[in-house]
């Protein structure tokens, strides 16, 4: 299999300190909202593209695939590295127990919206911090609930042809013009919301001996 370098940090040295070892961070993916949010932590890092096949078992739950998943992920790019440490993130949506992808199209985005509105969609991120070294790996799924407004069609399609949302789960972007779809959030984290849960990541760097911030 190969793999694509996409980018790198470079605002701060290459590579993070663990004690008496330096590391480099990779994240396991081309999504520009996961890597748009990996760069508030000010941290070093690469992104690779996985290239994995993302697709639902048969029964399996929403926490069981988005955790199969981010650890898929980050153990694909992981052979790729001698060392390091490398996370892994899928994210799925759940409304009244079915399973919200990303729509792909137009006319379904307005399905998805159409089915949300008015209801609590739950939203599970998978997370994987994965040590290339080791092979030891901490697996997490992190929930965040959206009640959506009672939308009309009039708003959901002035929503849509105002922001591409049709690479994200459950069609918005809750960081722009999408929390207008909102009457209440949920959940421990907001950044879970996006794609990449960066409260419970700063924890699992911690337990890797990485703590946040950096010395200046």
């Amino acid at each position: 299999m190969l793999f694509r370098v996409l980018h790198a940090y470079t605002v701060c040295p290459n590579r993070l300190r663990a004690g008496e070892k330096a590391l480099k961070l990779v994240l396991a993916s081309s999504s520009p909202f996961r890597k748009q949010l990996l760069g508030r932590l000010q941290i070093p890092f690469e992104t690779c593209n996985p290239e994995i096949t993302e697709e639902r078992f048969e029964s399996e739950s929403a926490t069981d695939m988005v955790q199969r998943l981010a650890r898929e992920k980050a153990e694909a790019v992981a052979g790729n590295y001698d060392e390091g440490l490398v996370i892994g993130s899928d994210q799925c949506a759940v409304l009244d127990e079915k399973i919200l992808g990303k729509p792909g199209s137009f006319d379904n985005a307005i399905k998805q919206l159409q089915e949300s509105s008015g209801k609590t969609v739950i939203f599970h991120t998978g997370l994987c911090l994965f040590n290339a070294t080791t092979g030891n790996y901490q697996l997490e799924d992190v929930t965040f609930m959206v009640r959506f407004r009672d939308l009309s069609g009039q708003q959901i399609e002035n929503y849509l042809r105002r922001e591409d949302a049709l690479s994200c789960a459950g069609s918005f972007k809750s960081e722009a013009l999408g929390i207008t779809l909102f009457e209440s959030m949920e959940g421990e984290d907001p950044t879970a919301l996006v794609g990449l849960p960066l409260i419970r990541l700063t924890t699992l760097l911690a337990n890797e001996g990485i703590t946040l911030p950096l010395p200046a």
